[in-house]
């Protein structure tokens, strides 16, 4: 169908019926529709998280990510990252729905409709879209693949039905999990039946943005109308717009930190003109905490780019430290550290809240992996550490595999370390964050706060070992 132009809408393909046969387009033709090449390149971008494991961050770089996404204008960039987020946040539950309305299972060789049918349902069940509007792209999706076309009729009618029953199938499917079931399981064995429904809820939230401050944390938190955190960290409240364009920003007055993130290097105390080393320091956010406190200190990366934010990073903020690329097990400085802070690499599965993707690029054989490598770069470190000195060891995994474990295993053999135990009185706020042993466990369903600020903390492990 045409419109009183004479162009063609999108809603049929176009072909050339006067073009001679060896000029004649070889398959149909389309207009593009609005908002069409954001939602195949959602399709794709959740295709590669799911059926290939492929990390989100790297896929939605600005300058290096995956062609599809960089294409785009940085609105329907917003976009793309607002629906693939939602559809991994809510992924089983979205599945347990397109299941109830699909009379048949789809085909294997149906992944990419089946992706399609998500961000689809994805929009119009969490997010603000028109539910015609993502009908007919979800449509369109279907008819531009060859292999999916005869599949459009159903695609319609399943996301039609959805559109007419979405509260009823909301309610149906309310006690559906919203994580891959292995990591529910898990987080059921080391936190109980009741605390791991809490974090699975939990993390079905995205989390606040969080701010560390160089000075007067509750001016700032009043400045910018957040709150002030126990863990002194300053966390904003309904927030849409660039960080940037906040005020302190371009002064260098804070930086982006999880509040739990913070936690480790406040573990330590008072350790002006102390000799610092942060191993894996980039983005640099424990860096700026160690200059801030009044430590020299030296920031480790071995990845160049990595090193290279980090620098930029701290010149917003007016600081300064040795920086040094290098591998980590490849550090041995001539002169030891009177601290030395390792938050080592892990399986991330402490910030799905930000990074939804991670339990679908992640398995039980990568918290393995990162378990062994965590303890390696860890008796490396202590290596680092002067006679009396501290370290501070600390990831954003909620497997105690990756933290306590470690731990444990190196106090066995370490006679000349010991835990420096933390006491609950000393952490007003943050009681229910500090173990039995006087270590730091948070996780997404801790830390209530008032009406208006969202809840919560990423899941961090952190542990104080001081050198005897």
């Amino acid at each position: 169908m045409n419109d009183k132009n004479g162009k063609n809408n999108g809603q049929k393909p176009r072909t050339n019926s006067r073009a001679s046969s060896q000029n004649r387009p070889r398959g149909p033709v389309y207009d593009n529709k609005p908002g069409l090449e954001a939602r195949l390149a959602a399709s794709r971008l959740l295709a590669a998280v799911i059926d290939r494991k492929t990390s989100l961050d790297g896929m939605m770089d600005g300058d290096h990510g995956n062609p599809a996404y960089t294409a785009l204008s940085e609105a329907d960039r917003a976009l793309v990252r607002a629906i693939l987020n939602t559809s991994l946040r809510f992924l089983p539950r979205i599945e347990a729905i397109l299941n109830l309305l699909l009379d048949t299972p789809l085909p294997d060789g149906a992944r990419a409709l089946h992706h399609s049918l998500i961000i689809a349902s994805a929009q119009m069940l969490y997010l603000d879209v028109p539910d015609h509007s993502a009908v007919d792209l979800a449509v369109e999706q279907a008819n531009r693949d060859p292999r999916n076309r005869r599949f459009a009729k159903v695609v319609n009618a399943v996301l039609r039905r959805l559109g007419r029953e979405k509260q009823a199938l909301l309610d149906e499917t309310a006690d559906v999990v919203c994580m891959p079931g292995w990591f529910f399981e898990r987080l059921q064995a080391v936190y109980g039946a009741e605390e791991a429904q809490r974090i699975a809820d939990a993390q079905m939230t995205p989390a606040a943005i969080d701010l560390t401050v160089k000075t007067d944390a509750a001016v700032w938190a009043e400045r910018l109308n957040g709150l002030l955190l126990p863990t002194g960290s300053v966390r904003l409240g309904s927030f849409s717009g660039s960080v940037a364009a906040l005020d302190g920003f371009e002064e260098g007055a804070w930086w982006v930190q999880d509040a739990a993130a913070a936690l480790p290097v406040r573990m330590l105390g008072n350790i002006a003109d102390k000799r610092a080393v942060d191993l894996c320091a980039a983005p640099g956010g424990k860096t700026a905490q160690l200059l801030t406190a009044g430590a020299k200190v030296t920031a480790v990366e071995q990845s160049a780019n990595r090193l290279k934010r980090l620098a930029g990073n701290l010149q917003r903020l007016g600081f300064e430290a040795e920086l040094v690329h290098s591998d980590l097990v490849e550090f041995k400085p001539d002169t030891l550290f009177d601290v030395v802070l390792l938050d080592a690499p892990c399986s991330s599965t402490g910030t799905t809240r930000r990074h939804p993707d991670v339990l679908y690029t992640k398995g039980p054989q990568d918290i393995a992996k990162l378990a062994s490598v965590q303890e390696k770069l860890l008796r490396h470190a202590m290596t680092l550490v002067s006679p009396g000195g501290s370290i501070v060891f600390s990831n954003c995994s909620l497997d105690p595999s990756e933290g306590e474990e470690v731990v444990a295993r190196i106090l066995a053999d370490h006679a000349d370390f010991e835990r420096v135990q933390l006491q609950a009185e000393n952490w007003p706020g943050l009681e229910a964050t500090i173990t039995p042993l006087g270590e730091f466990r948070t996780t997404p369903a801790m830390l209530q706060v008032p009406n208006g600020f969202s809840g919560g903390l990423d899941g961090f492990y952190a542990c104080h070992l001081r050198r005897i």
